[in-house]
């Protein structure tokens, strides 16, 4: 696993650290830097992919991020012409990076490194990585399918777009992290698994997968299972949207082996809170199962439901990083700064920085003020 990760003149940090764990938070107001946190790793494997490092360079744009140039990347107040990553893994594999800077290009070129080829064994630049942005696919009648990337490298998709190719080769296979295992599930194959999560966002969820290898689409139908009683399929673009949106984040993790690195950008959207607190949890349980998580979220029902992960005992307190970003103000440079709250073994936090999942006690203070008149 990653246990640290250092930028220098990256987008909006001027300098900062971040500690990692098993299963590591990031939150803050919009653009005060998670996504650009999560940026430098996508960046470091795009370019090992492209060839680029780590020989040449940094690749800014491709199939995980597009920056831009190098102007997009290097801090505004940077005092040196130089980008910096710096890896530090439980392994004990370390590596530096740097980069020049030149405002027209898209590759900026490599200056120096530091590390062994161990570094590129790391499950960072390995098919033991799986990365879920934001943008995912929504419902569609119908969803491609890649032999190249699901066969061949067990992935996603960046958008989740190969899900349903996925549970169609991969669905019976058992899954490899047992402590994730829903009760109510009829066996422990992927499939089922998948199913018995998905019932905690719509109850008796069941899967229809159909593959049109003529025309490389594999088709996906829900049906509704209540006692004995079960609906015929309905297409995914006639049911919730948020079903297929939350579909590519629940096979990730209940798929995942030990050692593998999962990024996941809002995994709540488009669910109800239940279902993002159900969320948090099995987040949580995938990683104290052996997977590594990096999670953005500005959901504060997924936080609880990590929080109550910890009070039960499914995870050790010591195991979650929580990070709050925020901007400062400062040498005359508007920045991002990480606040770092604790987490005990009750689930309890020691520090909420302002702007930390507070809004509802601010929004329950205000309305225990008398209000106007009508």
């Amino acid at each position: 696993m990653i246990s640290s990760l250092r930028l220098q003149n990256f987008k909006c940090f001027a300098d900062q650290s971040i500690t990692l764990s098993p299963l590591t938070l990031l939150s803050g107001l919009n653009g005060t830097g998670k996504s650009s946190s999560l940026q430098s790793l996508l960046l470091l494997r795009q370019s090992y992919q492209q060839g680029v490092l780590p020989s040449q360079g940094l690749a800014l744009n491709g199939d995980f991020v597009r920056i831009g140039t190098a102007q997009d990347a290097l801090f505004e107040g940077a005092l040196k012409s130089e980008i910096c990553f710096e890896l530090n893994w439980q392994s004990g594999e370390e590596a530096t990076w740097k980069f020049a800077y030149n405002m027209e290009s898209d590759v900026i070129k490599l200056t120096s490194t530091s590390g062994t080829e161990g570094v590129f064994r790391e499950n960072l630049f390995t098919d033991n990585f799986h990365y879920l942005q934001a943008e995912r696919i929504g419902p569609r009648v119908s969803f491609e399918m890649s032999d190249y990337l699901v066969r061949e490298h067990f992935q996603l998709g960046t958008r989740g777009e190969y899900t349903a190719h996925f549970l169609s080769t991969f669905g019976n296979n058992q899954m490899s992290n047992q402590a994730l295992a829903h009760p109510s599930a009829t066996s422990r194959q992927l499939r089922s698994q998948v199913e018995a999560w998905l019932s905690e966002i719509s109850p008796g969820t069941r899967l229809s997968l159909e593959s049109h290898v003529g025309m490389d689409v594999v088709s996906l139908r829900f049906s509704f299972a209540l006692g004995k009683v079960e609906s015929i399929p309905y297409r995914s673009t006639n049911v919730g949207f948020g079903i297929t949106y939350t579909l590519p984040i629940l096979t990730a993790l209940l798929s995942a082996p030990q050692g593998q690195l999962i990024l996941l950008e809002n995994p709540e959207a488009h669910l109800h809170p239940k279902g993002q607190a159900r969320i948090g949890e099995l987040i949580a349980l995938a990683a104290a199962g052996g997977v590594q998580i990096l999670l953005e979220t500005h959901s504060d029902h997924v936080l609880n439901g990590i929080r109550l992960a910890v009070h039960s005992g499914k995870i050790n307190p010591e195991e979650v990083s929580l990070h709050y970003f925020k901007k400062i103000e400062k040498d005359g440079q508007v920045q991002s700064e990480v606040i770092s709250p604790k987490i005990d073994r009750n689930g309890r936090i020691d520090k909420w920085p302002d702007g930390f999942f507070d809004e509802w006690d601010k929004s329950l203070d205000a309305l225990l003020v008398p209000g106007g008149n009508i």
